[in-house]
């Protein structure tokens, strides 16, 4: 079995940062990517930035664009969320997943984090 563990989340006051991670651990598994997602209350669930270890290319949703910013290390199977300039509305919980394959969508995910920021 694989476990996704996140820690980093906290109550942070508008325009501050705050750091994520994510390690996994339990058994072996290739990993194409990984990425952040986060859920508001009464959301859905939507992307947020994502690592593909193969040349480290990165994506990220047009809201979070030029304040997050994730890197990782796929060795030690860990993934980071950098949140600078932190709104109101980037409150959620954030969760990490990882994505096996390329032709397959995210399969193992974390508990995830709460993220709260205040006005």
């Amino acid at each position: 079995q694989v476990q996704l563990v996140e820690s980093g989340g906290g109550l942070v006051q508008a325009g501050g940062s705050l750091r994520l991670s994510c390690a996994a651990s339990g058994r072996p598994f290739s990993s194409y990517a990984m990425g952040w997602f986060r859920q508001a209350p009464g959301k859905e669930r939507e992307f947020i930035a994502a690592i593909i270890w193969i040349g480290a290319t990165t994506n990220y949703a047009d809201s979070v664009k030029g304040r997050f910013t994730i890197s990782g290390d796929n060795a030690k199977r860990t993934v980071y969320l950098q949140m600078n300039s932190l709104k109101p509305e980037d409150t959620a919980v954030y969760y990490c997943a990882t994505r096996r394959y390329s032709y397959r969508d995210y399969d193992y995910w974390g508990q995830g984090t709460q993220v709260t920021v205040s006005s």
